[in-house]
Formats: structure tokens, sequence, C-alpha cells
């Protein structure tokens, strides 16, 4: 799609970021959240993503947000500090375009930069287009915790997906 952009999000991305979140709660099993957290709450990871020097990336159509993707340390240990998850989201009506490809291209590549070496995503639900997605963007399927959680009545599975961001790829002795 030639006319989407992807650049940093600004504080005044929270209420658009919020939007497309809600969407997710209560249409889908991407996230497992059943409430979706309010506007000032997406304010604030957006001010503590970019404080830390983390990506936190929009893309934009036609002056409106359409999408985001972010990327937080994997876990708070220190260990853990050059291992990052993504989180990415596209609006219900932007789907389809490959702008979800772009977001995590440009996140990937801003992880780099970040410092991050490793890229983990945590697939709720196991959604097929999001695997499909980070096939396509080089991640390899690590494992598949089952039955995790429970949403829309039904019991659901979380897919761990990894993309190794040093180009040196792993040692599988």
């Amino acid at each position: 799609m030639a006319n989407v952009g992807i650049r940093p999000a600004r504080d005044s991305d929270a209420q658009a970021v919020c939007n497309i979140y809600a969407f997710h709660v209560a249409h889908s099993t991407a996230t497992f959240d059943t409430v979706a957290p309010d506007v000032q709450a997406w304010a604030e990871k957006i001010a503590a993503v970019t404080a830390r020097g983390w990506p936190f990336l929009v893309a934009v159509r036609d002056g409106v947000v359409v999408g985001y993707c972010y990327a937080t340390q994997f876990r708070d240990r220190a260990a853990y500090a050059k291992t990052c998850e993504d989180s990415i989201y596209v609006s219900d009506e932007a789907r389809g375009y490959g702008i979800g490809k772009r977001l995590l291209g440009n996140l990937i590549d801003a992880a780099r930069v970040s410092g991050f070496e490793q890229m983990i995503a945590v697939i709720g639900g196991g959604e097929p287009a999001s695997v499909a997605l980070h096939s396509k963007c080089g991640f390899v399927q690590t494992g598949r915790m089952r039955n995790v959680g429970f949403k829309f009545g039904r019991t659901l599975d979380t897919v761990y997906m990894q993309c190794d961001l040093t180009g040196k790829g792993w040692d599988n002795d």
C-alpha cells in the first residue's frame, strides 16, 4: 500500500492505538485481554516504551493511524536484556493490505538498533494470520502452550515464535 507510512508513535496516537486494540480485545483471540486498557494506559505505554529507547511504531494511511507495533524486553530479569517481545495490531479495515508486514519489518530493524538480538512473538490463540505474518518476516515456531487461555467460550493455545536479529542463526547442537 503506497500511501501508508511508518513512523515512531507520538503521544497524540494513543487514542487510535486504544481503538485498534479495543477492537481486537472485543473480536479476536489474538490477545487474551478481555477488557481493553483505556487511552491513558496507552499514552503511558507509548511513553514508557519510548523512554527506554525501544521502538513503538505506527502505520499511517491518509493521516489516520491504521496499525501499530512495539518491542519490549521479553522478561524483566537482566539476563533477558537483549531479547524482546513484539506486539503488533492492524485495524480491522486495514487488514490484508500488507501493513502488518511493513510494520513488523520496520520493528525488526528498529529493535536491532535498540540493541535487541532476539525477538519473541507470543501469539494468542495461535492466530493463523499472525503466525503467517511472523513466518514471512523470518520467525520460526519454537513452541506451543496448549489450552492456556479461555476466551469466547473456547480454550486456546499460545504459539511462540522467534526471530534471530543478529543474522548469526542458532547453534543446534
